[in-house]
């Protein structure tokens, strides 16, 4: 190991004759060279492709975005509305499995359409009452 070393801690073994010749000549005017790359290895390789294509993740997902921006939103909603359709749905078979629930969430709809009808339905002036707060709750909807 020691004969390993001095090997490489040696001086330049030129012949004395060369350095005086680079010495005496005008180095300002001589190109310089950038210093020679060590080989890379399979991994650094790799690692260099995977750090360059992380150090450009945020960029290319903002390129993405802007261009699919309405797509992505749509996309988003839609799943939106089928998560919140599903818990609804588990939530009421959830309250229908409890006993006693169910007959009075019935008895409650029942009595609420009986209401309606005998309130909105039954007589013209109260039909005619019904169609003009329909009417008015559109104009505030749309705002026509």
């Amino acid at each position: 190991m020691e004969a390993q070393q001095q090997q490489f801690d040696s001086p330049n073994t030129s012949p004395p004759e060369a350095l005086l010749a680079l010495e005496s000549a005008d180095n300002q005017n001589l190109p310089k060279l950038p210093p020679a790359k060590e080989p890379e290895t399979q991994w650094q390789r790799i690692s260099r492709i995977i750090s360059d294509f992380l150090e450009q993740l945020p960029e290319y997902l903002g390129n993405f975005f802007e261009t699919n921006k309405q797509s992505l939103i749509t996309v988003a909603l839609i799943f939106t509305a089928i998560v919140t359709v599903r818990v609804v749905l588990a939530l009421l078979d959830v309250i229908n499995d409890i006993p006693l629930f169910s007959p009075i969430f019935e008895l409650i709809g029942i009595s609420y359409t009986t209401w309606f009808v005998f309130r909105y339905l039954l007589k013209s002036s109260t039909r005619q009452e019904l169609a003009a707060e329909i009417q008015l709750l559109k104009q505030q909807i749309t705002g026509k």
